[in-house]
């Protein structure tokens, strides 16, 4: 039996820090709650990214509803990927009910039910803010990377991103790149070699059907304009809270390529645009990504890699990442190794499979001298899990497990309603969701085209009316001159007086033989 009052001196002594904090829970021991011991979490370093893993029905969402909460009180601008669409109802107070006021009290902390500053976003035609961004802001490189092309490909693209820059012809939607790659492949072959060099129409080609590809998906909705800049999403309220804005994308479940394009130029933005950091004391921007395996599931290796390396640098920006899903292994090693924060909740050993995950699963936990990791993981219930950070010195915390705080927002969704009155308040909307169109490549090669095609009908119809005028213009030189006349009539008559003859109507023999009737 471990000893007790050694367990809360070790979990105090790993979980008390000297700058600000938030409250996680209460630690366990035995599997009995241990309300002298306080799990927290340092400000300071929730920008070193997080996991919240578990089955489902574990209370993962809570959780992740319980952080954010607790950042934006702490004025720290939240931003959640809504998959299931259930994060809604933190924009609405929370209610008291017998599971709450038991939990609290046992617990020993005190409950008041709150709702939050919330802005609603949306990558397509779901109620709220229209998230977008234009070709030419991902660039050649990170497309080339979202659509997976080799290097003969992306140096084609490359080229195309260049010669519409050096001849003012912006790339704002997919329209306009497809328009570019069928020009390049017809038309403005021999103009792209003299000044480029030489492309390939086969390479053209599969660009076109990976960009098709990406379009099936729903992409066109998100390229596009207006832009949407991300210094929105680190808005503070006016009470003084951060604002925590909710993308929902409940319709991209099906859709992993564009969740995952978003994702990517979404923090490729954040860390192009965010000047350097250093060590703050509490972090500019905190994006929680709900079923976090939606960004993996059909990510390449140069995908993945661009993942590793951007989460890697953004972190000196401010901005912390924390990714939800059921199974640690969701996510990619590269990138689960940079997480300091993590959240396991409970697993279930139903198959070999299963067990094989859990001991995985443990493996990614200190060792405690208080539990077996690998078998607590399949007895934590509703609302604990597993907790181990980072402390202000970057070193982890000993692990322990937690009786986490409840939310205290709505533990549910808004209505239809309460989703339109929120809509109908936000000051990003009347920005954003007015669609432009401005003059772009799709329009200027259009009318390059059909000035080109114009030019050559004007061109064969001057050719046709010249052939005409010399034909005749010969006519007219003959006809005038007297010998050519007098030849024309000689040939004519000869011409006659054949035709007559073979038909026995004139000539001499006829008129012989008439002759010599009388």
């Amino acid at each position: 039996m471990a000893d007790k009052q050694q367990f809360i001196a070790d979990i105090n002594g790993g979980y008390t820090f000297k700058g600000s904090s938030i409250l996680l829970g209460k630690a366990m021991l035995n599997g009995e709650l241990v309300p002298e011991a306080t799990v927290a979490a340092p400000l300071k370093t929730m920008n070193r990214h997080g996991l919240i893993s578990g089955a489902t029905g574990t209370g993962k969402t809570k959780t992740l509803q319980v952080l954010a909460e607790s950042l934006s009180d702490a004025s720290v601008p939240v931003l959640l990927m809504d998959i299931k669409g259930d994060l809604s109802g933190i924009a609405a107070q929370g209610t008291a009910n017998d599971k709450i006021n038991d939990r609290v009290q046992r617990m020993g902390i005190s409950y008041a039910p709150s709702a939050y500053t919330v802005e609603l976003l949306s990558l397509s035609n779901e109620p709220g803010v229209r998230l977008r961004a234009t070709v030419t802001e991902f660039g050649p490189v990170l497309l080339s990377k979202i659509l997976g092309l080799n290097s003969t490909q992306e140096s084609i693209l490359s080229m195309l991103f260049k010669y519409c820059d050096d001849h003012e012809m912006p790339l704002l939607d997919l329209k306009d790149l497809q328009k570019t790659l069928q020009w390049a492949a017809n038309e403005g072959k021999d103009e792209l070699s003299e000044a480029y060099g030489n492309i390939s129409p086969a390479s053209v080609g599969t660009i076109m059907r990976k960009v098709i590809e990406l379009q099936q998906q729903g992409a066109d909705v998100f390229f596009g304009e207006k832009s949407f800049d991300v210094d929105d999403l680190m808005r503070i309220s006016d009470d003084g809270r951060g604002m925590i804005s909710i993308v929902r994308v409940t319709d991209l479940q099906d859709r992993p390529k564009l969740f995952s394009t978003f994702m990517l130029q979404l923090l490729s933005e954040l860390y192009a645009s965010l000047p350097e950091a250093g060590d703050l004391d509490q972090p500019k921007l905190v994006m929680f990504i709900d079923e976090a395996h939606l960004i993996f599931s059909d990510a390449n290796e140069v995908l993945i890699n661009q993942l590793e390396t951007v989460i890697k640098l953004i972190r000196s920006k401010g901005v912390g990442i924390f990714f939800c899903t059921q199974n640690p292994q969701d996510i990619a090693q590269a990138v689960l190794s940079q997480l300091g924060l993590k959240i396991q909740h409970a697993l279930r050993a139903f198959t070999a499979n299963d067990r094989k995950d859990i001991k995985l699963a443990a493996a990614n936990y200190p060792d405690s001298a208080y539990y077996q990791t690998e078998d607590l993981i399949t007895q934590l219930g509703i609302g604990e899990a597993l907790v181990t950070l980072l402390n202000e010195k970057g070193i982890p915390t000993p692990l322990v497990a937690t009786m986490l705080c409840p939310p205290r927002s709505r533990m549910d969704v808004l209505t239809e309603q309460e989703i339109t009155n929120l809509v109908n308040k936000s000051a990003l909307v009347a920005t954003y969701n007015k669609t432009e169109d401005r003059e772009s490549a799709y329009e200027i090669l259009t009318k390059k085209l059909t000035a080109a095609k114009e030019e050559a009908q004007e061109e064969t119809a001057s050719k046709t009316k010249s052939k005409q005028a010399e034909e005749k213009s010969l006519v007219e030189t003959i006809t005038d001159n007297p010998v050519a006349r007098s030849m024309m009539r000689t040939a004519g008559n000869i011409l006659v007086r054949g035709l007559l003859g073979s038909l026995g109507l004139g000539g001499t023999t006829s008129r012989r033989k008439k002759k010599s009737f009388f």
